[in-house]
C-alpha cells in the first residue's frame, strides 16, 4: 500500500499546479483589462504599484518597456506550464517555467507580503520544485514515450 501511495504522490500536485497555471494564462488572454496597457487590472498599474516594493525592479523596469507583450508572453508561459504539466510532456522542463515564473513573481509583486508566508508565489515556487526533480512518472507523455524507448530498444538490441 505504501508503495503504491509512493508512486502517485506527486499526482495530486501535478493536477493542482497544471489546472492552475492553465486557469491563469487562459484568465490573462481573455481579461481585456490585463492585456491593455492602461487603467485599473492592466499589466502596467500591476507594474507600477509594485514598482518601488519589489525586490528585483529592474525586472518590473524590464517589463515596463513593453507590458502588452510580457503580459502575452506570462500568459502564454503559464499556459504552455500548465498544459506540459498536465500532460506530462516534457515534465521536468514545464516545472522548471513554472518555478521560473512563480520565482519572477515573488520577486516582484509578491515580495512585500509582510509576513512572508502570505505571498503565495513563494509556495508555488517550493511546489514546483519535486516536480523538476521527479519529472511525470505515472499517467505522463514522458512516461508512455519512455516506454516505447524501451520496447524499440530491445526489438533493436534484443
Amino acid at each position: 500500500m505504501r508503495a503504491t501511495a509512493s508512486r502517485y504522490a506527486l499526482l495530486p500536485l501535478r493536477l493542482f499546479l497544471g489546472i492552475t497555471f492553465v486557469y491563469a494564462g487562459l484568465h490573462k488572454l481573455t481579461d481585456h483589462n490585463f492585456l491593455t496597457g492602461k487603467g485599473p487590472g492592466s499589466l502596467t498599474a500591476l507594474l507600477e504599484g509594485a514598482h518601488d516594493t519589489a525586490a528585483a525592479s529592474w525586472m518590473i523596469e524590464l517589463a515596463q518597456h513593453s507590458p502588452e507583450s510580457f503580459g502575452l508572453a506570462i500568459a502564454l508561459g503559464e499556459l504552455a506550464v500548465g498544459i506540459g504539466t498536465l500532460l506530462g510532456l516534457w515534465a521536468r522542463l514545464a516545472a522548471l517555467g513554472g518555478a521560473l515564473i512563480s520565482f519572477t513573481l515573488w520577486l516582484t509583486v509578491s515580495w512585500p507580503s509582510d509576513p512572508y508566508y502570505y505571498g503565495n508565489d513563494l509556495a508555488y515556487l517550493m511546489a514546483w520544485l519535486p516536480l523538476v526533480m521527479a519529472g511525470a512518472p505515472m499517467f505522463s507523455m514522458d512516461a508512455l514515450l519512455a516506454m516505447r524507448r524501451r520496447r524499440r530498444g530491445r526489438q533493436i538490441f534484443g
